[in-house]
């Protein structure tokens, strides 16, 4: 069984700021001012980290008068928690069936 797991998700995800947004958005869908107040980026940071994240399809965007307000898409989270609960899995069968490959 091969797992593979989506890298560039990952990469977006390992950004600092990036993964702050996603963990306040897991909590509630927030506006682009809330998300400046929360995490003290500036607001041209701040939207070129969102973008990034939209573009990826981890959030949604929901306009609402003069703001826009982002939600999480748990889809996307849990389909990299599968990838890696794979890994996990795979792992844990290769342990209990002691596979290990021999040194020449």
């Amino acid at each position: 069984m091969m797992t593979s797991v989506d890298t560039e998700l990952i990469r977006i995800l390992a950004d600092p700021l990036r993964l702050r947004i996603v963990t306040l958005l897991s909590r509630e869908t927030l506006c682009t001012t809330h998300l400046v107040e929360e995490t003290g980026a500036k607001q041209t940071n701040l939207s070129n980290h969102l973008k990034v994240l939209r573009e990826a399809g981890v959030v949604e965007t929901e306009p609402c008068g003069r703001f826009i307000y982002y939600r999480l898409r748990p889809d996307v989270i849990e389909a990299i928690a599968g990838q890696f609960a794979g890994l996990a899995q795979a792992a844990r069968a290769t342990s209990e069936a002691n596979i290990k490959r021999s040194c020449p």
